[in-house]
């Protein structure tokens, strides 16, 4: 991740355009509570600094198409990567030295650690809602940049950001093992999935979590 310091206002711009992706300077301004003059200051650092690119927005309607902002490679570095190189030489070495099949372990090992704090934090929630919230909550402070939000029945889970991007590309068992984590921790009464996955092309990753309706099995009286 670059640390180099910029601009407060143009760092927020930064996590806008990461969490709500392309959008223009009176967006932009709108957003964050500042005049569209100084959004346009920040944005030309921006653009300077090839933090940011610009495009022109696809409309069928008659007038000037708006100039959209979006992120960067090195806009999207501004965000932690957990040290992404160290983590894949590391699954690079694994695999070397294990095969696949010693890959498999590490990924089962970090979905056991991760499920001991998730349930831990889970635990004592008595609604589908409640764990869903916690759940953004774990994953937020973990750099994921998660929400949750309601979707008429369904739950979203958001994350806008993932910090262990380049690790996940070189070993997509991450990615499978987080998906089984959710179902896990969040209980039979909810169905997870996920409609919008980075790796396959997406800006961002969101689990649609539905409430599932459970069918009690009937006590027989006869043994």
């Amino acid at each position: 991740m670059d640390s180099t310091p910029i601009d407060p206002t143009s760092e927020r711009i930064l996590r806008q355009l990461k969490s709500q992706g392309p959008q223009g300077s009176t967006a932009l301004a709108e957003a964050l509570g500042v005049s569209t003059e100084a959004i346009r200051q920040q944005v030309q650092k921006l653009l300077d600094e090839q933090l940011i690119v610009g495009e022109q927005e696809r409309s069928a309607g008659a007038g000037r198409p708006r100039q959209l902002w979006s992120l960067t490679a090195a806009g999207h570095a501004r965000f932690p990567d957990a040290h992404a190189q160290l983590a894949v030489d590391l699954i690079a070495s694994v695999r070397t030295l294990f095969g696949e099949a010693g890959v498999d372990k590490l990924v089962d090992a970090r979905r056991d650690e991760n499920r001991r704090q998730y349930l831990q934090t889970t635990t004592g929630a008595r609604t589908l809602a409640e764990r869903v919230r916690r759940l953004a909550a774990i994953r937020e402070r973990e750099g994921y940049m998660a929400r949750a939000e309601k979707d008429g029945r369904d739950w979203l889970l958001i994350e806008d950001h993932c910090p262990i991007c380049a690790a996940a590309r070189a070993c997509q068992g991450f990615c499978r093992a987080e998906l089984e984590l959710f179902q896990e921790v969040l209980g039979e009464e909810a169905s997870v999935k996920r409609e919008q996955h980075l790796l396959a092309g997406a800006r961002r990753c969101v689990y649609r979590i539905s409430p599932r309706k459970l069918v009690k099995t009937p006590v027989s009286l006869m043994d």
